[in-house]
């Protein structure tokens, strides 16, 4: 039974091993690594059972898949309660066992991958705050190496929550302002007719309110770096007066006749399109090129990969430390979900999920029970064609309509980004909205 088993999995692609008994597959087992150990319940000696829970014993992360011809709901039982991961009865199906190895190889990687990131998430920190190792974030990194002795105006794009604050903090502690202040301002959150005072400041009497002359936030940041944040948000008649103060390097506060000289980095931050507002006319053209010298495009969690479980186990650790809950880390079904997760409001997001988690559990690890519900019940990979029905099934015109709608909503409505991803140029993305 062995023999064969060995001969189909090894033509799957398996690198699979074979024992008669269970003393020599432990005595294998202890000295080297295996993804997952495929045992019958009757054997000559220690049964696959007792095997089972020494299995467990020793590594109680490496799944154990039993399988027995005496197929029966106490011996299913028994096997779960000796560790097992999974149960099969004979006679084992091909295309069965196969799919129980991927799954419970998958399970392995996973729970190492959340074992290793609980043990490293402290050495991962490159930037700061900023975490991750995957491909994208690590081109971040490279770029923002790259700015750090410079003083060019940089714009950085991304979804909400993807941690554009944290991009402009690590750009200013690593460039030669970190010693002078970092002035950060929600140009989203400031009136329209205060916002001239906020950033350029005003002199005693220059209106009703003003009892007191003020610097403003230009004035603040003098030496180091101001970080305009939603900066599509700004009004166009607030767009004129940013750029003469860009560009001549000086502010006039409100009711004053003179100028005040400024040296300020600026790093500004959008989660729209500024390529479509400068065409729509809502955004000027020539401040756009201003702020955008060098632009740096977060990704959204979803495209991070593994990113999310490292940022979780940060999490985690910081809101068990703050809560004085010992909670170590994620079980991992629960990792499963995180991954499988669309996540729309990026790190955010993920940051108030873990927190409810932590504040929820009972338990050392977080399980899929401590997720909120939307999180459990996700289905991902919605496909975007019909049905099988005939009735159902659309022209290709509508499929690629339907994408298109699709990218456009998962990239928040920048077309920029969105026709990057579609492979075609803004013009060719426009006529296509257009169904030209």
């Amino acid at each position: 039974m062995g023999e064969l088993l060995v001969t189909d999995l090894r033509l799957r692609g398996y690198s699979p091993l074979a024992f008669t008994a269970a003393a020599p597959a432990l005595e294998y087992v202890r000295a080297h690594p295996v993804d997952v150990v495929l045992t019958d319940v009757r054997m000559p000696g220690t049964d696959g059972l007792e095997l089972c829970a020494q299995l467990h014993t020793l590594l109680p992360h490496l799944p154990v898949i039993v399988m027995t011809a005496f197929g029966s709901m106490d011996t299913a039982v028994a096997a779960l309660r000796s560790g097992a991961y999974d149960f099969l009865t004979k006679p084992i199906e091909s295309d069965l066992l196969a799919a129980a190895l991927d799954r419970a190889i998958q399970h392995h990687q996973l729970q190492d991958t959340v074992r290793r990131l609980s043990e490293t998430v402290d050495h991962n920190r490159l930037f700061g705050e900023l975490l991750g190792d995957s491909p994208a974030m690590q081109a971040i990194y490279a770029q923002l190496a790259q700015l750090a002795a410079t003083d060019t105006s940089v714009l950085i794009t991304g979804q909400s929550g993807t941690g554009k604050e944290l991009i402009a903090r690590s750009i200013h502690r690593r460039s030669r302002r970190a010693s002078a202040p970092l002035v950060a301002v929600n140009c989203a959150a400031l009136p329209e007719m205060l916002m001239e005072s906020e950033l350029f400041g005003h002199t005693k009497g220059a209106f009703t309110d003003a009892r007191g002359e003020r610097k403003g936030l230009f004035v603040e940041a003098h030496g180091g770096t101001l970080f305009l944040d939603e900066i599509g948000e700004l009004p166009l008649s607030m767009q004129v007066k940013l750029l003469r103060v860009l560009e001549q390097r000086s502010v006039r506060p409100v009711g004053s006749d003179r100028e005040i000289p400024i040296d300020v980095r600026l790093i500004s931050a959008t989660n729209r399109d500024l390529e479509s507002a400068v065409e729509n006319h809502t955004f000027r053209e020539d401040l756009f090129y201003r702020i955008n010298v060098i632009q740096i495009e977060l990704p959204p969690l979803k495209q991070r990969g593994s990113d999310i479980l490292l940022i979780a186990q940060y999490y985690i650790k910081q809101f068990a430390e703050r809560m004085n809950k010992p909670v170590t880390g994620l079980d991992s079904a629960a990792a499963e979900r995180l991954l499988s997760y669309g996540w729309p409001g990026n790190v955010r997001e993920l940051r108030n999920v873990i927190e409810r988690a932590v504040a929820l559990t009972r338990t050392e690890k977080i399980m899929v029970t401590d997720l909120p519900t939307k999180i459990q019940q996700f289905q991902g990979g919605q496909t975007m064609l019909a049905g099988d029905d005939p009735s159902e099934l659309v022209p290709l015109e509508e499929i690629e309509r339907r994408y298109i709608q699709h990218v456009i909503q998962a990239t928040d409505g920048n077309q920029s980004q969105a026709a990057r991803i579609l492979g075609v140029d803004r013009k060719t993305l426009h006529r296509k909205l257009k169904g030209q």
